[in-house]
């Protein structure tokens, strides 16, 4: 049932009567018996020989239970967004905290078998925090080439009275080989001018140097570092905001997605959520492909992809350059 919520809240929630009318929308893979591909509600007309369609689908699956079953080769940019060696409930499902070599070892279990579904260009980025992070750098770095560790600033966070307030994550960027895609003019920043700088112009008057002057203000156009403190989390004003609890914002996710795939390209997330690495690269004009064992939760990613075809802007991004925090 849905959950009564202020006007001003925009919360995206789902009725059971959605959630029966999407559910027949959903994939997932199947044995290969005579028919192998994407079981959605019927047989499927594909050869034996064939491998399954990613092409935009959500598998409403078990992670391990899909792993095998996964085509190989044909991942252009794969995201992952796993729990945080913390312990947290998931709609009723709970991940535990472990020791870092536990959660080591847990990564093991299912990166490993991920792989084989990347092309030889492909890039992979994986999310984690403080507590996670030790173990990401060495489990990554055992299959994959670090490239480099993104920390952006998450503003949301309690206060703590024995300890510095806990404000940011990490996103460990990596590669599967040397050669890969990497679009730096795709992901430029906006940023206001606070002392701009003048140089002298031809004709003797002052010209800005490095920036521009408009009606707004003055603004520059600055290259993308691995440092994110441009990013709002979703909160419940925000029309993409659902009630997963580690929802990214679609704005993160765009920048991953035109940085490091370009149009047509297939991106693939194994633990969706409520669907924002989806709903981004259908906006941006990629493929998308994502796995989620939570029936809410894919329920919820498809009716923000139907979302997206009347709305298909990002909070943040307009006209081809990101604007420090949602504000133009």
């Amino acid at each position: 049932m849905v959950k009564q919520q202020a006007q001003r809240n925009r919360t995206l929630r789902l009725t059971e009567a959605e959630i029966a009318q999407l559910q027949p929308q959903l994939g997932r893979l199947v044995e290969a018996v005579a028919r192998p591909g994407v079981e959605i509600d019927s047989e499927m007309d594909t050869a034996p020989e064939q491998q399954p369609n990613l092409n935009n689908c959500i598998l409403h699956q078990d992670l391990f239970a899909a792993l095998p079953l996964l085509p190989q080769g044909v991942v252009d940019l794969l995201f992952i967004d796993p729990p945080y060696n913390l312990t947290k409930s998931f709609n009723g499902q709970c991940f535990r905290e472990r020791s870092p070599s536990e959660y080591a070892d847990w990564l093991n279990t299912w990166l490993p078998q991920l792989l084989p579904t990347l092309k030889s260009t492909a890039s992979v980025y994986v999310c984690g925090d403080w507590r996670s992070s030790g173990a990401l750098q060495q489990v990554l770095a055992q299959h994959l080439f670090l490239r480099n560790r993104i920390t952006w600033e998450r503003e949301k966070g309690r206060g703590a009275q024995r300890n510095w307030k806990n404000c940011s994550e990490d996103i460990w960027f990596c590669t599967v080989s040397n050669q890969y895609t990497f679009n730096p003019e795709a992901v430029r920043l906006k940023r206001r001018v606070q002392a701009p700088y003048r140089t002298a112009g031809a004709s003797g008057d002052r010209q800005p140097k490095d920036w521009m002057e408009t009606l707004q203000g003055n603004f520059r156009l600055t290259s993308a570092s691995n440092l994110w403190t441009d990013l709002t989390v979703p909160f419940w004003s925000m029309p993409e905001n659902t009630d997963h609890p580690t929802q990214k914002p679609e704005k993160l996710l765009a920048k991953v997605i035109l940085a490091s795939s370009n149009p047509g390209d297939l991106v693939l997330d194994p633990f969706l959520g409520s669907g924002t690495t989806a709903v981004a690269a259908k906006k941006l004009g990629r493929r998308f492909a994502g796995i989620e064992q939570d029936l809410m939760y894919c329920c919820l990613a498809l009716k923000r992809l139907q979302f997206a075809d009347q709305n298909p802007g990002i909070q943040g991004y307009v006209d081809g350059i990101f604007w420090d925090r949602n504000a133009l």
